[in-house]
């Protein structure tokens, strides 16, 4: 095995992460030729094949997932080096990317992590809404919101806060179609709902105890969407009560109702401690226990 050059583990990194040439090189701002040189000079110098490379993608092989391992905790060694040596008292700057649930991304992260990134010139915050999961380890995300509490990998999560879900109408719905009084009330509705085989968590399946009642469905992939659906009037839905309180023209209809979840906030081990990344977590719970009585 011949000596290597270490600026080619970042270019195994960001294809291990991306899967495609293009998507790695556009990440690292390089020709998509010279990130399939790179890779290939890694391979040749380790004597070792690193990806398979398919028309759908490259995907890591057994000896590629080992290199993953080793790189990800070089690449984390290094930046803790260069916050140590930079020093902690300086003005945030960086990149800190935030994945979250589209909800609480969209109708509460947005507002205020733009506040943060307004105070803090060389700081560039990712908000990342959408409704899916985070990988951590592959660098999707250095601080991730999840709905459930991570339970493998080298993680290190805090429970962020309790959440309310309840249902809501619009008033036009209302005027249109009275107010149900009771459960029973539902039968016939259309309830606006999610789509049943692409929610990313069993924690966000709410219609489960409500399938008796409401056979007719409006499904929305997303929160945003199915907060929209309801506010135009289109029928009753479950919605965040964080996120409904903000329209007047939204009621809660049958109060007894209720879904009660979680959010937490998870890091990986290796990025907790740098500056940025520490700052922006640190912020977060601030702003969301600043806020509590919005989610409960």
């Amino acid at each position: 095995m011949s000596a290597f050059d270490w600026d080619d583990l970042r270019f195994f990194l960001a294809v291990a992460r991306a899967g495609r040439l293009t998507v790695a090189a556009r990440r690292l701002e390089a020709d998509h030729t010279t990130v399939s040189r790179r890779i290939s000079s890694l391979e040749k110098a380790l004597q070792a094949k690193l990806f398979e490379r398919k028309p759908q993608g490259y995907t890591l092989t057994e000896q590629g997932e080992r290199l993953l391992t080793k790189a990800e905790s070089m690449e984390s060694q290094a930046l803790a080096v260069a916050n140590e040596v930079g020093g902690a008292d300086l003005a945030l700057s960086g990149i800190v990317r935030v994945g979250a649930p589209d909800g609480l991304g969209t109708y509460f992260l947005a507002a205020e992590l733009g506040a943060l990134a307004e105070r803090h010139p060389d700081l560039t915050i990712q908000l990342v809404a959408l409704p899916r999961t985070f990988s951590l380890s592959k660098r999707e995300a250095d601080i991730a919101i999840t709905v459930e509490q991570p339970t493998e990998g080298r993680l290190v999560s805090r429970k962020l806060t309790d959440y309310r879900l309840r249902l809501y109408a619009s008033r036009s719905y209302i005027d249109r179609h009275g107010k149900p009084a009771e459960p029973e009330d539902l039968l016939g509705r259309l309830l606006v709902t999610y789509v049943a085989d692409l929610i990313f968590s069993p924690a966000l399946e709410y219609f489960s105890g409500l399938e008796k009642y409401g056979p007719r469905r409006y499904e929305c992939a997303s929160v945003v969407a199915q907060l929209e659906a309801v506010r135009a009037g289109v029928g009753i839905g479950i919605l965040h009560d964080y996120a409904a309180r903000q329209y007047p023209e939204l009621e809660v209809v049958l109060p007894d109702i209720s879904f009660t979840r979680a959010y937490w906030i998870v890091t990986h081990a290796e990025m907790r401690s740098l500056h940025r990344v520490a700052e922006v977590h640190a912020f977060i719970l601030d702003r969301v226990k600043a806020h509590r009585g919005l989610f409960m």
